[in-house]
């Protein structure tokens, strides 16, 4: 949904008498099946983990995924009613996919003649075979290993464009450090440390703190638990040895990384690259297996981030790297490898050839 939403800011942007609309496709669904696909995935990751890399391999074969379309969009379709209704209502020219659901939503309804242009937008590194639907006329990446994956796995070079991850315009410009640090009651003179438990606050920011604690270097640390808000008061309540400032879920994250001069976090596709748009270096801790250590081998490869499988060894690793040339050279990578204005390429793109198709 982050990403649709830098996809309508910078559709808006570009061609504002155009008519946009914005959805989430659980919205279409009964509340049981809302609860079942989110709450499902959440306790697979929070408890078996190994579980959900095994899955997430098994089904990265597009060779099986043929096999099994039909069930596959079929089921889409009758589960998804509601959405196909206001699919058929609103009548776009285009759909932009930021998730592979609605993908097999519309290679089933281009079966039954309804088929506006479909454009896949991948948010991870690396694309997952379920990405891929031959109702898909145009595929948006995140890089040109990305798009190399997506060619070795049969589709056409002219239809995979390398723009980015699509991200909010916020993140394509820096507010001043010294401002935002003054702001938020931070100070000048230490390092910052920015620990990220994600959206739904599942990282274990917890633990990261109180093994921070180890630590003998004076820095300062900004910890974001997400929604989880049992979380953010059962941290207020602890002592730290460094100076923490604790926050639930933010809306002002592009100015939470100006301050931070290192980023401690998973690497979920659109945090990452929001950090990389900004010029953030990352530390990985123990990333999902699936989607995040495909991304977390994507950015130790650049030289954009650094790793630890165990929290325990944080301490050590840190106080090696803080203040260190490394540091900077992590920082240089990550500039490289941003696209700041990946919502306006995605939208170009779209655009271009909904102009070449007389749209």
């Amino acid at each position: 949904m982050q990403a649709a939403t830098a996809l309508e800011e910078a559709w808006r942007a570009l061609r504002p008498a155009d008519g946009v609309e914005k959805g989430d496709l659980l919205d279409c669904v009964s509340r049981l099946q809302r609860r079942v696909y989110v709450q499902g995935y959440v306790k697979l990751i929070e408890h078996a983990p190994e579980l959900w890399g095994m899955v997430f391999k098994k089904t990265d074969n597009p060779a099986w995924l043929r096999k099994v379309g039909r069930l596959r969009r079929g089921f889409a379709e009758r589960t998804n009613k509601k959405f196909v209704k206001y699919l058929k209502r609103f009548q776009p020219d285009a759909v932009i996919c930021t998730h592979y659901l609605p993908v097999e939503i519309m290679a089933h309804l281009e079966r039954k003649g309804f088929n506006p242009m479909t454009v896949c937008v991948v948010t991870d590194f690396e694309a997952h075979a379920l990405w891929m639907e031959q109702a898909v006329d145009l595929y948006c990446v995140a890089a040109d290993q990305t798009k190399a994956s997506l060619m070795a796995r049969g589709a056409k070079a002219e239809n995979v464009v390398v723009t980015g991850i699509p991200i909010a315009r916020k993140f394509s410009s820096c507010p001043d450090p010294r401002t935002a640090r003054k702001k938020y009651g931070l100070r000048d003179d230490l390092p910052v440390l920015l620990v990220l438990g994600g959206g739904f606050g599942m990282g274990p920011v917890a633990r990261i703190l109180s093994t921070l604690d180890h630590m003998e270097r004076d820095f300062q640390i900004l910890a974001v638990a997400g929604r989880n808000e049992k979380l953010r008061r059962d941290l207020a309540c602890q002592d730290f040895r460094h100076p923490t400032r604790l926050l639930g879920f933010v809306t002002h994250m592009h100015e939470l990384m100006a301050m931070a001069d290192l980023i401690v976090t998973k690497p979920g596709g659109l945090t990452t690259s929001e950090a990389l748009a900004m010029g953030k270096p990352l530390f990985i801790l123990d990333p999902i297996p699936g989607q995040e250590a495909a991304n977390s081998d994507f950015l130790l490869e650049r030289g954009a981030a650094a790793k630890v499988n165990r929290i325990e060894d944080l301490p050590f690793r840190l106080e090696q790297l803080m203040g260190s040339t490394k540091l900077m050279r992590m920082a240089r990578a990550a500039r490289e490898l941003g696209h700041p204005d990946a919502a306006q390429a995605v939208c170009r793109a779209i655009a271009e050839r909904l102009a070449g198709n007389g749209a």
